[in-house]
């Protein structure tokens, strides 16, 4: 008998032995990872030795689980050097990296779609892409190489036109965010981004601004601003923002969301299905009792893995969630076609209707191109149901089919690479992208030529429309969602200024208010332009139209949305390598850094810092 409880005297000290060993060694460490200028979101930490890390999130903050036998958590990001420090008992580990002083070359292998040859860049170069161009790239200081296969669409920077050639301007709005958050990836990842992934509206969208709320019958309040162009000192620019009414979460309409969820083969990395499993559990605990969720999935073929089910059964959506696992070819077509019917099924009158599809955009099986997925969508959006794209991942990531959808489906689209991105689409401004306030939103601008010699448009190469489109009923245009704000930028060339950007005219008169004789009280006013809306209700096919107009007055002290507004607006250019900026990089890097920071007084997100930060990035990209 003393045998027994000897025996069992030592497996219980054993027992809790192990027990507490394994206890120890999985223990979660946490910290905060700065610089000099404060906070550094997006640092890596890592695991010495293994794949098992992190990234710091908004204000620098990390979490991370240590494997059995591992005691070196590894601090890095790009520009800085990296840091190996032992964990030992610490179960809080706070670092501070210093800026490299010689930041590694970075060798960026380009191949081109449009030429078909093959460029060899250092690292202070764009690559520029086509709308199936390839990438690959490796860091001189380790071996890791990863060709990629991303497409983005070509485009072709607005140009300027003559006032009195062209004195209208006319653009649908566009509420995507997805190329800014793709454009921190690449630069986090320490390199610059393909030309043709940035697009400069979005990346101004991306951030909220404080503009008037609307205070008459229509959806969305105007704020205008006049003042100077800070990457010009000879032109000027125009601010028009559209602010949309916010609503309470308890009094927005019911919902209907139908989860469109990618699990193929190539959404198995831990930044595509992971990922986008953690997002979806956040926005799940949000749901209210009267809002319902499907789940599809597709691969090789489409499926239900979970039926319409009310926001209450909340374990129930979590469960379906988790049981997802990736693998298997990219049947698109038939997903999209089995997630409108379900919700459709399902359809919540007077409520919102909405798919979500989240995807890395690798379609390979069935409907795939880019004109037959448009004519897909174009056809199931007059049901009423409308469109949302989330992109995740990289490698084989496809922007130019996701933009594409979004566009057509009456919905937006963002690119999430990060669960703090993930946070922000998927509950903090879910709101905005779920309810949809107005559909078909148009701008259309007529300049004074008294005044405005040219203009350009600075972004929205693929929302242009034509003149006639305005007033047409039956043309597709952006949405605009609770809460929501919008940003639009004109570059002026005022008249008398000498530019080499003028272009020339061939004596063309036409009937405008400004250019016709018999409205000599408008063209002679101190108007400089006139902004007209039209947009219609969400489930109507009537819209609605009303204007502002902007009168011939700089602002001096401008506000600190112009400021923030030309700040990012320059930094896409720089991105793009625009032929508009006049001043060399280095000078218009300094004027953002100088400028920004005195801008971003309302940032409790931390998303102006960063902006700052991945700017500082790519000035060291470039030295």
């Amino acid at each position: 008998m003393k045998m027994y409880k000897y025996v069992f005297t030592i497996l219980l000290f054993l027992g809790s032995y192990f027990i507490s060993d394994i206890a120890f060694s999985q223990r979660t460490i946490t910290g905060t990872v700065t610089s000099a200028d404060g906070a550094l979101p997006g640092a890596t930490v890592q695991v010495k030795g293994t794949q098992h890390g992190t990234q710091s999130d908004m204000e620098g903050k990390y979490s991370i689980t240590v494997p059995e036998g591992s005691d070196v958590l590894v601090f890095s990001f790009v520009g800085y050097e990296s840091q190996e420090i032992r964990i030992g008992q610490k179960s809080v580990i706070d670092v501070t990296l210093v800026e490299d002083a010689g930041l590694e070359e970075v060798v960026v292998t380009g191949y081109s779609g449009r030429s078909g040859g093959r460029k060899r860049r250092k690292k202070n170069k764009h690559s520029s892409s086509s709308t199936s161009s390839n990438y690959s790239y490796s860091y001189s200081n380790s071996s890791y190489q990863e060709p990629t296969t991303e497409s983005y669409s070509s485009k072709e920077e607005n140009g300027f036109s003559s006032v009195s050639q062209n004195p209208l301007s006319t653009f649908s709005i566009d509420v995507d965010k997805a190329s800014y958050s793709n454009v921190r990836r690449f630069l986090n990842d320490g390199q610059m981004p393909p030309q043709d992934a940035v697009r400069v509206e979005e990346m101004i969208n991306y951030f909220n601004y404080d503009y008037q709320e609307p205070t008459n019958e229509h959806p969305f309040g105007v704020t205008t601003e006049y003042g100077n162009c800070a990457w010009n000192e000879d032109h000027k620019l125009v601010l028009v923002g559209l602010q949309a009414k916010k609503i309470k979460k308890d009094n927005l309409p019911n919902s209907n969301i139908v989860f469109l969820l990618d699990v193929s083969g190539s959404m198995s990395s831990a930044n595509k299905l992971p990922l986008l499993k953690k997002g979806l559990t956040e926005l799940v605990k949000e749901l209210r009792e009267n809002d319902k969720v499907a789940i599809v999935v597709y691969a090789g073929a489409a499926g239900v893995v979970l039926p319409s089910t009310s926001g209450t059964k909340k374990e129930e959506i979590i469960a379906a969630l988790d049981q997802l696992s990736a693998g298997g070819s990219t049947a698109g077509g038939q997903g999209i076609e089995l997630a409108y019917k379900i919700a459709k099924e399902n359809f919540i009158k007077d409520g919102t209707n909405r798919v979500i599809l989240c995807t890395d955009g690798d379609f390979n099986v069935g409907a795939s191109s880019d004109g037959d997925m448009q004519r897909l969508i174009e056809k199931e959006r007059e049901s009423g149901v409308f469109l949302t794209c989330l992109g995740f991942g990289m490698g084989n990531y496809k922007d130019s089919k996701l933009e594409t959808l979004a566009d057509k489906g009456n919905g937006n689209y963002g690119y999430i690479d990060d669960f703090q991105e993930a946070r922000k689409m998927l509950v903090t401004e879910f709101s905005g992208t779920l309810f949809t306030l107005a559909k078909d939103v148009k701008i259309q601008i007529e300049f004074n030529p008294n005044y405005v010699a040219a203009y350009r448009l600075v972004g929205y190469e693929n929302r242009l429309l034509n003149e006639e489109d305005f007033d047409d009923d039956t043309k597709d245009a952006g949405e605009i969602g609770v809460g929501h704000t919008v940003t639009a930028l004109y570059e002026i060339i005022p008249v008398g200024v000498k530019s080499d950007f003028l272009p020339k005219t061939d004596g063309k008169e036409q009937n405008l208010k400004y250019q016709n004789s018999e409205v000599s009280e408008a063209a002679g006013s101190q108007e400089l332009m006139t902004v007209k809306f039209r947009y219609k209700e969400p489930d109507g096919d009537k819209s609605v139209k009303f204007e502002e107009v902007i009168m011939n007055e700089i602002k001096t002290d401008n506000s600190e949305n112009f400021v923030w507004t030309n700040a990012v607006a320059m930094f896409g250019m720089i991105l793009t390598d625009s032929k508009y900026k006049k001043e060399k990089d280095s000078d218009l890097y300094k004027w953002i850094l100088e400028n920004a920071p005195n801008a971003k007084t309302n940032d409790e997100e931390g998303y102006k810092g960063e902006f700052i930060r991945l700017v500082k990035t790519a000035e060291s990209l470039k030295k």
